[in-house]
């Protein structure tokens, strides 16, 4: 049985990823890991003019950011010691698995199947991709 030192964990509002949150926080307690919440601002969902106003990107990763820090509030309410966050452009699977994770260093990957966003992340897409590619274990909740 692996011990996990670090889990990072993907997070947007999707029941999914909620329930991927709710088990990475009871794996990181279980283990005395450090959790690291994570989540990907998607560019390609903005138009061109959204994506060419430094504002409007700005705006965006701003909200993202105080967002995020409820989740990692949550973490630490439900007595994990280690949380950090990080935010993260571009597509979810791929930004991941090509930059968060080496940066990261994770030993661990917790991922929603279902993403909120898109018709492709209701057929699992980016899940699929990060189960797929991710050179670390990763655990899809459903």
């Amino acid at each position: 049985m692996n011990e996990f030192k670090r889990i990072l964990v993907g997070v947007d509002d999707s029941a999914d990823a909620i329930l991927a949150f709710k088990y990475a926080i009871h794996l990181a307690n279980q283990n005395n890991s450090e959790l690291v919440i994570v989540s990907v601002l998607e560019t390609g969902d903005m138009n061109v003019y959204e994506a060419l106003s430094k504002d409007f990107v700005h705006g965006q990763r701003d909200d993202l950011e105080k967002h995020v820090q409820t989740y990692k509030q949550q973490a630490v309410d439900a007595g994990v010691e280690k949380v950090s966050v990080l935010i993260a452009e571009g597509e979810p699977g791929e930004t991941i698995v090509k930059d968060v994770i080496p940066h990261v260093k994770p030993d661990l990957l917790v991922i929603g199947s279902k993403a909120k966003k898109g018709l492709s992340r209701h057929l699992g897409s980016q899940a699929a991709y990060m189960a797929k590619y991710a050179t670390i274990t990763v655990t899809v909740v459903r």
